[in-house]
């Protein structure tokens, strides 16, 4: 907020208009104190002087508006402060007042049908023509001329395409280029202990091409807070994008992927034909990216220093969603043309309609879909709000105020209001400090096998050939391996069965949509185990494209080319990359010429040279960077080895880094279970906050219980180290930090089973904890008064034990299970699904993680326990559900419309195991499933089972019958129950209605046996 000291301090060069009806001056002459008002406007005169501040007069024909211009009509005449003839501007044209009344219901939640919403009162809130406001303030002509007084008064000129280096100080003798020569000569016989010619006369080319541009400062500005990231044990990723194609990279630390093996090019990254700066991307620890941040701020000035803005715009789906939805259009219909608009990036609704004709049909036909696309087309591509970069951070060469307009996003982040683009276009250096769950993950796993097992891990010197690593790879077995995790990346890698580092390079660049739908990946496969002649497209071409078995992969194998055959220098070359890749049709026929002239002059003739550019343009637009493909290819290599060679220390590891994902977890510890690794539930003796591993087990960690805080979690395990195991449930609560003993934490601790290895039932601890808190608690309290119960401390804790001893007593297999669903967010020592694993595989064709990966709109079945059910009425009153189904790798939310509800109502209810078969919705990255049918597994599994009741010698009351009654519709599931009774040795039996079906459980039993005694036999036939 700006007070008024702070615009007295900075009013210098500054104009200042009154406002509109929300103005201060405006809202006092509104209440009537109009020398109030007068006085304020003086005041703000005084302020910015004479000539800078002026009385605001607009018309959009309101009649509050005519009466605050009269007001300030008088006070310009009383005061001498010029009037100025202003417009309140919403919207762009007239025509536009709709999509703007669409955008304040979004806005709000609410449909333009609903009487008490925001709403403006007019549709005069437009830019409006000189002539019109001419006509509008007809009597103030001298307002209008103080309109473009002040326009000529402004004088604001942004200087564009220069460069604003933060300046880095080299030591005394040293200017930036000989300082960075000097790092990189002295490195290079550390990276390259047998230093040949070709690293000589690579590392020159490319320092003096960095002299050249004038980057040497950019390289030792990375440098530096990259060396000081690695001298605080930061985990820093082996590289990222083109600068992996560099030598000076590679030598400073920067990157660590060898350029020179992998047949990386600099050119790629900086290119001197390509004026721009350099653009380092950089992975650090997700845990530590700030620490460095911190460190750059210290560095250079926390004035210069500052994340960058990033805008979310609507998109095509997204704005006809939000249209249909605010004109009160039924949810279907709206689904269902907005599913017409393709998922392609960047896809607008003019491109759809011309694309799509069933969509350019509908809104040619039917006006509620012109209706809604035309509001839509106004909404597309409007800011729908702004958040911060994950990556991008700016420092500057002064203070960033002299450069780029800031806001305080949350004390103390400052964030430029100019996006990346206009920090680029200004001058400023942009980097991407990227904070990698990944590197986190690897981190701590490497630690943990350090601690467990006594072992080093040196991550930049592994075995790259570990066939151990590659067969795990071949087996699809990558859950958790960074980039190889997905079910498609699953399938795809035990298609290929890499057995070499180059396959997996190779695997990162082909799986993306292009290559996919191209056929490009089936022939690479297909070629790699023989299947597929491979085929050069000219013989010379075969060291360039060996590695890829004769298909055009990589960006760079273009710019090989066109430096084999055609002569272009890999600057040109890196010019022809860029016009294939951006499609820019008349640079590319330029380039195309080109090509055909140097390959012809080369000795090749006219008709090979096109037939490969053509082949060059066909692949090349699917080519993808061979840099970052290769510093990520290393650090899926990472993973997969530590996956493969310490599997317990790795899920241990993995579990932690995606605790906040409680699908995540379920995911990774079904993965465990199939490993062969047990996941014990946590255990106040042993669990720490994160998961740890324990023998060949892993132990949950304190951290995913709910209700257990950071303080509660440092208070169990410190007074552990410092008191010893603890004994019994008494001495926990006894010994535990009291500020953060309360009932809420323990309860939560009991049903997670981390007090099982202490010998309690949770059943028994259930019953007893309140107690046990509130004695623990009050002898505290008397022994801070100095008061002694005469029943102590001790004698207390021996009852207690005592009892423990004949209470062995616990609960149901369903009910313990449901005790760590709610508290640990998934089933860990049991789950529902469990024995059920040949029915899903049987029934279901998709898990529900990788539902996502089956894409918008595919038919998939999934199989899982319902888990919750929501109920939602439509505008005519027709009842909907929405059901979360989960299976043991995730949950998803199903709709069930009215219509099919109606056929499948009695399979839906709590915990019930269903089939679902239905689309795929996603939508905003949230997937959901449109049910088509539902099939009851518990009916397939148990076929026909009911449930006997045997009541034998017993005098059958009216009012036992309707007790029994209301136990029985307490547990609604699908058994048909069967009453038999028995008097003198006959048998009457009663089949009970459809409303009577049950789920049998044993609270069920023990509530039927409280009511009926021992006479009662129950039995599942």
């Amino acid at each position: 907020r700006v007070d008024r000291d702070l615009l007295i301090e900075h009013s210098n060069g500054l104009i200042a208009l009154s406002a509109c009806l929300s103005g201060q001056i405006p809202k006092l002459i509104a209440r009537g104190k109009l020398e109030r008002a007068e006085q304020v406007a003086r005041e703000l005169q005084d302020i910015f002087g004479k000539g800078n501040f002026f009385l605001e007069i607009m018309n959009q024909h309101l009649e509050s508006q005519m009466e605050i211009n009269e007001k300030m009509v008088e006070i310009s005449e009383r005061t001498g402060i010029p009037l100025v003839a202003t417009n309140d501007v919403h919207y762009l044209e007239k025509t536009d007042h709709t999509a703007h009344d669409v955008l304040l219901c979004i806005q709000t939640g609410s449909t333009v049908d609903e009487a008490d919403r925001l709403r403006f009162s007019s549709s005069e809130f437009y830019l409006r023509t000189p002539q019109e406001m001419r006509e509008l303030m007809i009597e103030c002509p001298q307002a209008l001329e103080n309109t473009l007084l002040i326009a000529e008064m402004c004088n604001l000129r942004i200087d564009l395409d220069q460069t604003l280096l933060p300046h880095y100080e080299p030591p005394e003798g040293y200017d930036l280029n000989t300082y960075l020569e000097k790092i990189c000569w002295e490195n290079l016989p550390r990276r390259y202990p047998e230093v040949t010619p070709e690293m000589e006369e690579r590392l020159k080319k490319e320092l003096g091409t960095i002299k050249e541009m004038g980057f040497s400062g950019y390289f030792l500005i990375v440098w530096d807070f990259i060396n000081y990231a690695k001298n605080q044990k930061i985990m820093v990723g082996p590289g990222r994008g083109s600068a992996a194609g560099s030598i000076v990279s590679f030598i400073l630390g920067i990157t660590n992927v060898d350029p020179l093996k992998y047949g990386l090019l600099f050119e790629r990254f900086l290119n001197p034909d390509r004026r721009s700066l350099p653009d380092i991307d950089i992975d650090f620890c997700y845990e530590r990216r700030d620490e460095v941040l911190k460190y750059v701020a210290e560095k250079y000035g926390h004035n210069r220093v500052a994340q960058i803005i990033t805008f979310s715009t609507m998109a095509a789906r997204a704005a006809v969603r939000d249209a249909g939805r605010v004109f009160g259009v039924p949810y279907g219909r709206v689904d269902r043309l907005a599913k017409l608009i393709p998922m392609t990036l960047g896809m607008t609704l003019a491109e759809a309609l011309e694309m799509v004709p069933e969509l350019a049909s509908e809104y040619k036909e039917n006006p509620e879909t012109r209706k809604i696309l035309d509001t839509a087309m106004k909404l597309e591509g409007l800011v729908r709000q702004d958040s911060i970069h994950a990556a991008g951070v700016v420092i500057s060469v002064d203070d960033l105020t002299g450069f780029t307009p800031l806001q305080r996003k949350t004390d103390p982040e400052i964030v430029t209001q100019y996006k990346m683009e206009d920090i680029q276009k200004i001058g400023l250096l942009k980097m991407d400090f990227l904070g990698l769950k990944t590197l986190t993950m690897i981190d701590k796993a490497v630690k943990i096998i350090q601690r467990t097992r006594g072992v080093e891990i040196d991550l930049d010197n592994l075995d790259l050939n570990d066939q151990m690593t590659y067969d795990m790879i071949s087996r699809g077995e990558t859950l958790g391996v960074f980039q190889l995790e997905s079910s498609g990346m699953r399938a795809l890698v035990v298609d290929l069965k890499p057995n070499r580092f180059e396959d997996i390079i190779a695997l990162l660049a082909l799986y993306r949509p292009g290559p996919l739908q191209s056929g490009m990946v089936k022939d690479f496969v297909a070629a790699k185990h023989g299947r597929k002649k491979i085929i050069y497209p000219h013989p010379s071409l075969e060291s360039i494209l060996k590695e890829t078995y004769g298909i055009i992969v990589y960006q760079e194998q273009v710019m090989m080319i066109a430096s084999k055959m055609a002569g272009f220098s890999m600057s040109e070359a890196d010019i022809l990359r860029g016009a294939i890749s951006k499609k820019k049709r008349q640079l590319l026929a330029e380039q195309r010429d080109k090509f055909i002239g140097g390959a012809v002059a080369n000795g090749y003739s006219e008709k090979v040279a096109e037939k490969v550019f053509d082949l060059v343009n066909l692949f090349a637009q699917y080519g993808f960077n061979k840099s970052h493909s290769t510093a990520y290819a290393l650090i899926s290599y990472q993973t997969a080895y530590l996956k493969a060679h310490y599997p317990i220390e790795f899920m241990a590891a993995l579990l932690t880094e995606r605790m906040g994902s409680k699908e995540k977890v379920a995911q990774y510890v079904v993965e465990a279970k199939r490993m062969g690794i047990e996941i014990l539930p946590p255990d106040v003796n042993e669990s720490y906050g994160n998961f740890t591993v324990v023998g060949d087990k892993i132990r949950f960690g304190l951290t995913a219980i709910a209700n257990a805080g950071e303080n509660v979690i440092n208070s169990v395990v410190q007074e552990r180290k410092q008191g010893g195991p603890y004994k019994s449930f008494y001495d926990f609560c006894s010994r535990i930090d009291p500020s953060v003993l309360n009932k809420r934490v323990v309860e939560s601790l009991i049903k997670a089973g981390a007090f099982d290895s202490l010998g309690y039932s949770r059943k028994y601890l259930m019953m007893r904890y309140e107690k046990v808190i509130s004695d623990v608690l009050k002898s505290r309290k008397d022994m801070a008064l100095g008061q002694f119960s005469l029943f102590g401390t001790q004698e207390a804790q021996e009852f207690f034990e005592e009892e423990t001893t004949i209470m062995h007593e616990e609960y149901p297999r369903e009910d313990l299970m449901a005790m760590e669903k709610e508290i640990l967010g998934l089933y860990v020592s049991d789950h529902p699904l469990m024995g059920l694993e040949g029915i899903l595989k049987e029934v279901s064709d998709v898990e529900i993680a990788d539902l996502e990966e089956a894409g918008d709109g595919s038919i998939k079945t999934i199989v899982g326990i319902i888990s919750k059910i929501q109920k939602l009425y439509t505008k005519k009153g027709e009842l909907m559900l929405f059901v979360t189904v989960e299976d043991m790798t995730s949950s998803v939310e199903v709709i069930v419309f009215p219509a099919l509800l109606e056929r499948y109502q009695d399979d839906l209810y709590p915990d019930n195991i269903v089939a679902i078969t239905g689309r795929v919705d996603i939508k905003e990255d949230q997937v959901k499933i449109i049910a088509n049918e539902v099939r009851d597994i518990e009916v397939e599994k148990e076929e026909k089972k009911s449930l006997t009741i045997k009541l034998k010698d017993m005098d059958v009351s009216p009012h036992l019958i309707g007790s029994l009654e209301t136990i029985l519709k307490s547990y609604p599931g699908r058994y048909p129950v069967h009453l038999y009774l028995y008097a003198d040795n006959q048998a009457t039996v009663l089949r009970l209605g459809e409303e009577f079906k049950v789920k049998p459980c044993e609270l069920l039993f023990a509530e039927i046996r409280d009511l009926l005694g021992d006479r009662v036999g129950l039995v599942i036939n």
